[in-house]
């Protein structure tokens, strides 16, 4: 046997120890039930009894609902809270160490956001997995995909190479599972992934020593057949699931979900969200859940709304009450920058470890396909006028207008001509950057993926992006904000948080970021881990001596 055979081979070993896979989701399972405590807001928020944990077996609790749901006196809060064990967000025992470097803190934070398999509950709707792993903290107990990535980053330690090693073999895993890798590790996840970043976690990997990447070839190959699933025999100008065939022949990605119905654990907001258009309701649960596949949920960037050039105009129309509604919502309309970029970054990474197993067919098949890609996102998404890349609407044939952080991507995975490179650094410092680092939007808007919120993952792709391209002067800009923003909010509160507003510190102080279907959260997995490696790459930045001035407590 070779060697990518037997490391297959054990890993398949290790993963038997897996109960049998279950993709029922709650609504699947509890039915009218499942409706009942999500439209009478039993809980104020939606994810909560999607996590609940059934106390005994979940057809016997929909029996038992749907004999007493009818008597007089029912009480469905109770009943819910009889048959179910709430995981209610705890306040942790970690709390933040006064006087403690924000560099310590994080090293601290590993431990309190690795899970085990072996404290899985059995029936509930987190899906098994054979490895510890890493969670973003606070509403977010479970794995997600491409967080895991820029987590993954901050894990620099040498006893912290075999968590690298498990979260890969746990994201090889659910492929060899399911199909894909979901958007995280629910049941009510499986209809949908997450930006295919497998490749860069592999690669990530074998920097660190810890695996041969050639040993996933095959889950890279399937990943890529996910993605690609529809396109044989389609028409040019049609779509099938996540993939579109332009005119002319061209190949690329969308985003999809494969259900269309209200999110389960954000269900009371989407129904609301279709109750307020006219449009036909699948057609909006599915572009709100698409947009969420994206990882950018929510944004203007998916609306099909005219969209705001300046902060000013964003303003203005948030205020006015005009802001696009996310009724509006057409994400399975647009070819995504990003998407595209890392699917390109699938193709030649297969091509690479193709060519080194010696299959040179399958090397020259997945290299051709990654040059078709590298043109065709050069002829659609790069704009000469604006020196850009923006998404491209495929229904109605044009590009999008509003500039966005995603317009990185394609250098961060290396598939950006040098001259696009060096005429985006200046786009990006005039248009994108802000005082606390680089903005997620040009637009502005109350959703969490806009202005003025930035996000650790867009940083990140851009310093290394840039820099890759020789634009080091960016980069480091980029960087020295962002960690000033991180650092300034971790001296007031304790804390790292998922998204920053990232406004001017001098001025009105560093916040945590706004918008969105839920509170702010903190922990936090993927700003844990960039804001590791930044700290790592610039020893003598002044964050480095950031402590704590509170003892705010990090949720489990």
């Amino acid at each position: 046997m070779n060697h990518a055979g037997q490391a297959s081979s054990q890993r398949s070993a290790r993963a038997a120890a897996c109960p049998a896979p279950d993709s029922l989701t709650p609504a699947d399972r509890y039915e009218e039930l499942f409706a009942a405590v999500q439209s009478g807001r039993v809980f104020a928020d939606s994810k909560t009894f999607v996590d609940c944990v059934p106390r005994i077996e979940p057809a016997d609790i929909l029996a038992a609902y749907r004999a007493q749901s009818a008597l007089p006196g029912f009480d469905l809060a109770a009943f819910v809270n009889t048959h179910f064990d709430v995981i209610e967000q705890p306040h942790s025992d970690y709390v933040s160490v006064p006087g403690q470097p924000i560099a310590a803190h994080i090293d601290d934070l590993w431990d309190v956001l690795t899970r085990h398999p072996a404290t899985h509950p059995p029936r509930s709707s987190l899906l098994q997995l054979p490895h510890a792993y890493l969670v973003p903290g606070g509403r977010f107990r479970e794995v997600y995909y491409w967080d895991s990535y820029f987590t993954m980053l901050g894990l620099g330690a040498e006893h912290q190479a075999p968590l690298i090693r498990d979260m890969v073999e746990n994201f090889a895993y659910l492929i060899d599972t399911y199909g894909h890798v979901p958007n995280g590790n629910r049941s009510y996840y499986l209809s949908r992934s997450q930006p295919p970043v497998f490749a860069l976690m592999v690669e990530l990997a074998q920097r660190r020593g810890v695996l041969d990447e050639i040993d996933w070839l095959p889950q890279l190959r399937k990943e890529h057949a996910f993605w690609m699933a529809g396109a044989e025999g389609l028409a040019d100008g049609q779509a099938s699931r996540r993939v579109v065939r332009l005119p002319g022949g061209v190949l690329l990605n969308r985003y999809w979900d494969e259900r269309d119905t209200p999110r389960e654990e954000s269900w009371i907001e989407d129904v609301t969200t279709v109750q307020s258009c006219g449009r036909d309701p699948a057609e909006v649960y599915r572009d709100i859940r698409a947009a969420c596949e994206s990882g950018w949920d929510f944004s203007t960037r998916w609306l099909r709304a005219p969209q705001a050039h300046t902060e000013r105009r964003s303003r203005e129309h948030v205020r006015a009450g005009t802001a696009p509604s996310l009724a509006s919502i057409c994400t399975t309309d647009i070819l995504p920058v990003d998407l595209n970029a890392f699917v390109y970054k699938l193709e030649t990474k297969i091509a690479t470890l193709a060519k080194q197993s010696g299959d040179t067919a399958a090397a020259a098949a997945f290299a051709q396909k990654a040059e078709a890609r590298k043109a065709a996102m050069t002829a659609l998404f790069w704009d000469e006028a604006h020196d850009a890349y923006f998404d491209y609407d495929w229904r109605f044939g044009h590009r999008r207008d509003c500039l966005t952080a995603a317009c990185v991507t394609p250098l961060f995975v290396g598939a950006a001509e040098p001259a696009h490179a060096q005429a985006l650094a200046s786009t990006v410092a005039n248009r994108l950057l802000a005082p606390g680092g680089l903005s997620t939007t040009e637009c502005g808007s109350d959703q969490q993926w806009d202005r003025p919120n930035g996000w650790a993952a867009l940083q990140w792709m851009a310093v290394r992006g840039f820099a890759d391209h020789g634009c080091h002067d960016l980069a480091r800009t980029i960087s020295h904000r962002w960690l000033a923003t991180v650092a300034a909010l971790y001296e007031r509160e304790g804390k790292l948080v998922e998204k920053y507003a990232l406004r001017c510190i001098e001025s009105d102080g560093t916040r945590g970021g706004h918008g969105g279907e839920y509170p702010l959260q903190d922990g936090f997995g993927w700003t844990n881990g960039v804001t590791a490696a930044l700290l790592a790459e610039h020893p003598q930045h002044t964050a480095h001596g950031c402590t704590a001035h509170s003892t705010a407590p990090q949720h489990r």
